[in-house]
């Protein structure tokens, strides 16, 4: 006989309960575990049953005919005893003598909740702002075929030219030259200029530069209108303003729905070198690594800065794209010729010319 210990929901003492499977009261058939379950749940043995099977094996089918046939009801499961009743105290409690003290109640321990510190993580909420640049991003990333093209320059000018307009009250950054540099770039390249409307590609006479600023809600890219035609005191102005409500989350939809090309600049974080995600509609984007010291081709130390234009091959040519480069490359090592034209500063200084 096999014995089984049951458990009471009680707590109380396991009781043994023996059971006699088919096959010890029969032996050992011919016949498998379905066969067996059912000889023990019905009370059979293997002699009351006719095997049907090939060679003498005792087929389920042939279990089942002899249930149906004498009508048979399946075995009550034996009941469980009650518990016993708690014995009496012992001679030695009953004589004053002390006696060991009963184990304290174990107290239950409350699984740990999910998302919390214990688990070594925790529920960050996503915000509607955040699904809602998830989801861009991923059609960007999807939907758009991103190429890409780095190329390296020689920034020795451009901070010198900053350190003389810093030396002048000119408060701008590395960062409102490029931003000159790229929408002077796009009027000398105006293919680099366009944005889907549809399936139409169109090559927009508007230059409105998307700067890429981060936020507690997450990356929001307000737009510096006609930066083409604005001095670099003006862009620089506007792009602390911009940034600066961007983070308060003031700015208007007009002010970051658009644009026709993103500047994002990582250079201030330590990074040397990124890609960027197309903004759609728009067919480019052009990342900004920061500043590194390097060796010219004659072995001169100089500053170098990277750029990398990720582009809608879909909507521009790869030569385009290298056309375009080139000539912010040609911008910013020269920077002088970056601001030369009819605007004339708003500042009465030496180099108003250039601003």
């Amino acid at each position: 006989p096999l014995q089984e210990e049951i458990i009471p929901s009680s707590g109380a003492q396991p009781v043994t309960v023996t059971r006699t499977p088919a096959s010890v009261a029969a032996g050992h058939g011919n016949f498998g575990p379905s066969v067996r379950l059912l000889l023990e749940k019905y009370g059979l043995t293997v002699d009351q049953v006719p095997a049907g099977g090939p060679h003498g094996k005792l087929l389920k089918g042939d279990v089942l005919q002899t249930i149906k046939d004498k009508n048979l009801q399946p075995q009550p499961i034996p009941a469980v005893p009650p518990p016993e009743a708690p014995k009496p105290a012992s001679a030695a409690a009953a004589h004053g003598m002390p006696t060991a003290a009963p184990p304290p109640p174990s107290v239950p321990v409350p699984p740990p909740v999910l998302g919390t510190s214990e688990d070594g993580y925790q529920d960050s909420e996503i915000t509607n702002m955040r699904r809602t640049i998830a989801k861009r991003l991923v059609q960007s990333k999807s939907g758009i075929a991103h190429s890409y093209a780095t190329v390296e320059y020689v920034v020795d000018k451009l901070v010198a030219l900053r350190k003389q307009y810093k030396a002048e009250g000119i408060n701008v950054s590395v960062n409102d030259l490029v931003i000159k540099a790229v929408a002077v770039a796009l009027t000398r390249c105006p293919e680099m200029n366009c944005v889907w409307k549809g399936d139409q590609l169109m090559i927009s006479n508007q230059i409105d530069i998307s700067i890429a600023v981060a936020t507690p809600a997450g990356l929001i890219t307000p737009i510096i209108h006609g930066a083409d035609v604005l001095g670099v005191e003006d862009i620089s102005t506007r792009a602390r303003d911009l940034a600066g409500r961007a983070r308060e989350n003031k700015l208007k939809l007009d002010e970051f729905q658009g644009g026709t090309f993103t500047i994002s600049n990582l250079g201030m974080f330590g990074i040397s070198e990124f890609s960027a995600i197309i903004n759609p509609p728009q067919c480019g984007i052009l990342a900004l690594g920061g500043s590194r010291l390097s060796l010219s081709d004659s072995g001169a130390p100089v500053m170098c800065m990277s750029a990398t234009l990720s582009y809608d091959r879909a909507g521009v040519d790869d030569d385009t794209a290298a056309t375009f480069l080139n000539i912010v490359k040609h911008l910013l090592e020269d920077p002088t010729t970056v601001m030369l034209g009819a605007y004339t500063s708003k500042v009465n200084h030496p180099m108003a010319a250039l601003l």
